[in-house]
C-alpha cells in the first residue's frame, strides 16, 4: 500500500532512505541509456567482485541497501562515542567551575588576610606613635572642699543675715569656685543607692536629720550635707558631714557639747552604723585635711564656730563601731 504520509510526518533516516533510492534509480535509467546507446564497454574481466556478472549486469550497491543491523550497530556505536565525549566535556567544564570557584575563595580569603595584617600594622604603628607622644597630666579639678571646710557663712547678726562668706576664699579662686557653690540641685547630686547615708541620729544633742549628698549651699538648706569623696558609711573611709550652726535649722548648733565615748548613728536603706566619738578641735576654715581618709572607717562632723560669729569650724572626729 502506498505511503500517503507527507513529508513533514517522515524522519531524517526515512528522507535519506528516499533521496537514496531516487538517486540509484537516476544512475540506473542514466546507465540503461548508455547500454542502449551502445556507449558502454562490456568487459568479462571487470566485475565489482570476483567470480561476478559482468559489468553490463552489475547491480550497483548503495548505501541505503546496506544490511540495517550492521547500520544500527554502526550508528549506536557513533552514539555511544557521543555521548562519551559530551559527558567528558561535561566533566571538564564541571571540574573547571569549580577550580574557579575554588581560585575565587583562595583569593578573597587572601584579600582578607592582608586585609587584617594591615589593620593590625596600621594598629601597631599608632600604639608606637602614641607611645612616644609624651602624656600631658590633666589639669587638677578644682573642687570647693579643697579650698575651704564646708559650712562657711557671715553671721545671721550682719547686714544681709548670715550668706556664703566669699572672705574664706582666696581671691584669685573665688571667680573658679563661685559655680560650684551655687550648684543646681539636680546637677550637683549624685545618684541614691542602697549604701547611700540617708538620715543621722544624734540621741545627746537631740538629733535627727536627713543627709544630702553635696557640701554646697544649696544642699546645705536642706540638711546635714555629705561631702561626696565616694565613701559611704559601709565602707572604709572617713564619713564627712556638714550643717549651719545658727541658720537653716542650727542643725549643729551644739556639736561643742559632744564629748569623748558619745555614740551616734549613720542610717542607710539597708543598715544601720554606729559611731562613737573620739575628739574634737576648732580649726581654720582652710584647714581641709581634716576630711582626710583615714586607714580605718571614719565620720567626721563639721560646722561654724562659735555661734554667731563663724570665724572658725568646729571638728567632731568618730570611729565606726562595728558589730
Amino acid at each position: 500500500m502506498r505511503d500517503k504520509r507527507t513529508v513533514d510526518d517522515l524522519s531524517i533516516e526515512e528522507l535519506e532512505r528516499i533521496l537514496a533510492i531516487k538517486k540509484r534509480q537516476a544512475r540506473q535509467e542514466q546507465l540503461q541509456r548508455m547500454q542502449r546507446t551502445g556507449r558502454t564497454i562490456q568487459s568479462a574481466d571487470v566485475s565489482p567482485h570476483e567470480g561476478a556478472a559482468p559489468l553490463a549486469g552489475y547491480n550497483p550497491q548503495f548505501e541505503d541497501d546496506i544490511d540495517p543491523g550492521i547500520k544500527r550497530k554502526n550508528t549506536a556505536g557513533s552514539s555511544l562515542w557521543r555521548r562519551f565525549v559530551d559527558r567528558s566535556l561535561l566533566l571538564v567544564e564541571f571540574a573547571a567551575v569549580i577550580g574557579l570557584v575554588v581560585v575565587g575563595f583562595v583569593m578573597l580569603e587572601g584579600i582578607q588576610t592582608l586585609q587584617q595584617e594591615t589593620a593590625d600594622a596600621q594598629s601597631r604603628a599608632d600604639e608606637q606613635i602614641r607611645a612616644a607622644i609624651p602624656t600631658i597630666a590633666p589639669t587638677p579639678q578644682l573642687t570647693l572642699a579643697s579650698i575651704v571646710l564646708p559650712g562657711g557663712h557671715t553671721p545671721p547678726t550682719e547686714a544681709g543675715g548670715g550668706q556664703f562668706n566669699f572672705d574664706e576664699i582666696p581671691a584669685g579662686l573665688r571667680a573658679q569656685v563661685r559655680d560650684l557653690i551655687f550648684l543646681p540641685p539636680e546637677i550637683a547630686r549624685p545618684p541614691i543607692t542602697p549604701e547611700t547615708a540617708r538620715r543621722i541620729v544624734i540621741p545627746d544633742i537631740n538629733v535627727d536629720q536627713v543627709i544630702v549628698q553635696g557640701i554646697d549651699w544649696e544642699a546645705m538648706k536642706n540638711g546635714v550635707g555629705q561631702l561626696q569623696n565616694g565613701v559611704n558609711p559601709g565602707s572604709s573611709g572617713n564619713v564627712v558631714l556638714a550643717a549651719h550652726n545658727d541658720i537653716y535649722g542650727e542643725i549643729f548648733r551644739h556639736l561643742d557639747d559632744l564629748q569623748p565615748g558619745t555614740y551616734f548613728e549613720i542610717h542607710t536603706e539597708k543598715q544601720v552604723y554606729t559611731y562613737v566619738i573620739t575628739g574634737s578641735d576648732i580649726v581654720d576654715p582652710d584647714e581641709v585635711s581634716v576630711m582626710d581618709n583615714q586607714s580605718r572607717p571614719t565620720a567626721t562632723l563639721i560646722s561654724c564656730y562659735p555661734y554667731q560669729v563663724n570665724s572658725h569650724r568646729i571638728v567632731v572626729f568618730a570611729d565606726r563601731v562595728d558589730t
